[in-house]
């Protein structure tokens, strides 16, 4: 499975706003887009005019690097998103955040999306029971998101909630603290995704 694995906080400074790629650390002074609110690279101070095309183009690209997905993937999305009934935009955003690793996230019980994605990939959550390791998974209505039972997985978890504590919960889902399970109550809508994407920019650049 191909991933970034080159420094993430690079990509917030190129997209010039948080992406939240380092769960909490993005909420201190160690944040680098608070040192260097200005594009990585050796030119990055010269005044540069942004083209109609760079400006759909960087709306695109903040959503793939959210999400954790690659070009080809995203594409695979787009198509499915446009054969939906409905704003093929609003389709988008809802596919991606049905997204197992995206749903451990919300939930709280992971530290950042990197980290949700591993413990997903090696296989320490659940979904109904039954053990779930690909993070593209997506999420129904009534899904039950439960850790497995091993206690270096509950201690992470436990700790993940702990520090993301101040985090609140979207409402299409129930979290239960004492059980560390997360249940999909509905599925999420376009006022539930937190990220502020311009999805039509998105949807003009991919259409073409």
């Amino acid at each position: 499975m191909a991933r970034y694995t080159a420094n993430k906080c690079r990509l917030c400074r190129r997209e010039g706003m948080k992406l939240f790629l380092k769960g909490q650390r993005c909420f201190i002074d160690k944040c680098s887009l608070s040192r260097r609110d200005y594009p990585p690279g050796v030119h990055a101070h010269r005044r540069s005019k942004m083209t109609d095309y760079g400006l759909h183009l960087r709306e695109k690209q903040k959503l793939k690097r959210i999400y954790g997905i690659l070009e080809r993937q995203f594409r695979l999305y787009f198509k499915e998103a446009e054969r939906q009934k409905g704003n093929t935009g609003a389709n988008l955003l809802v596919l991606l955040e049905r997204r197992l690793d995206n749903a451990v996230l919300a939930s709280g019980f992971a530290f950042s999306r990197n980290h949700a994605r591993q413990l997903v990939n090696h296989g320490h959550f659940q979904v109904n029971g039954r053990r779930v390791d690909i993070v593209s998974y997506r999420v129904r209505p009534g899904d039950v998101i439960t850790p497995c039972t091993k206690d270096k997985t509950v201690k992470m978890v436990k700790d993940a909630q702990e520090l993301n504590k101040s985090q609140s919960v979207p409402d299409w889902l129930e979290v239960s603290g004492d059980s560390l399970s997360s249940k999909v109550l509905t599925l999420p809508r376009r006022e539930h995704v937190p990220h502020p994407i311009q999805e039509q920019l998105v949807v003009e650049i991919c259409s073409k």
